[in-house]
């Protein structure tokens, strides 16, 4: 695996990049992703009034994906042993969702049924919707007002709730937004 390491209006100690070197790549080799190379910058804050100025930003190029992360503490070695262990954090979570869905697949595939295994058109159709689909839920649309939806909303813990509206008998989506408020899918007329 390759690590660069560069400075940004700093020049980079052989004992910074070295450390740098066994840090990251300590952090990366677990995973024997290839091809894979890390980027490392490194640089300080010159404002006086930031009680963290040691900034390590490192970001990882593997197969199509693209894994960043950038941390900041008081000493530049603290930021790089930070950073090291977000990019582990994150490198595991890449593997267990792009890398292994591969070998779960292969798994479901093993344990097909046998008139499944035998149609390899089948076969390939019934993976790719294990791919996508993981679950299927039939529902009772109940006609509800906006008020009476929010309720069922809240009452579930949902993200969305899909009800039938009773004003107009259409098919509607309340959905929960990011900032905490909600919003309303509706079909037009």
């Amino acid at each position: 695996m390759e690590i660069i390491v560069t400075g940004r209006k700093m020049t980079i100690s052989d004992a910074l990049r070295e450390y740098v070197e066994d840090k990251i790549g300590n952090s990366v080799k677990v995973f024997n992703i290839s091809p894979m190379r890390a980027e490392v910058v490194l640089r300080k804050e010159r404002n006086p009034a930031n009680p963290r100025p040691a900034i390590a930003e490192v970001t990882i190029h593997t197969k199509g994906h693209i894994i960043r992360t950038e941390e900041s503490e008081e000493d530049m070695y603290a930021a790089i042993d930070v950073a090291s262990a977000k990019v582990e954090r994150q490198l595991r979570k890449y593997k267990t969702k792009v890398v292994d869905k591969k070998l779960r697949s292969q798994r479901l595939a093993d344990a097909l049924p046998e008139e499944l295994v035998t149609g390899s058109d089948v076969r390939e159709e019934y993976l790719e919707d294990l791919d996508s689909v993981v679950r299927v839920k039939e529902l009772v649309l109940d006609a509800l007002s906006e008020e009476e939806a929010l309720i069922q909303l809240d009452l579930l813990g949902h993200d969305f709730y899909v009800y039938k509206n009773s004003d107009n008998g259409l098919v509607n989506v309340m959905y929960r937004r990011r900032d905490g408020s909600y919003g309303i899918i509706k079909p037009r007329d």
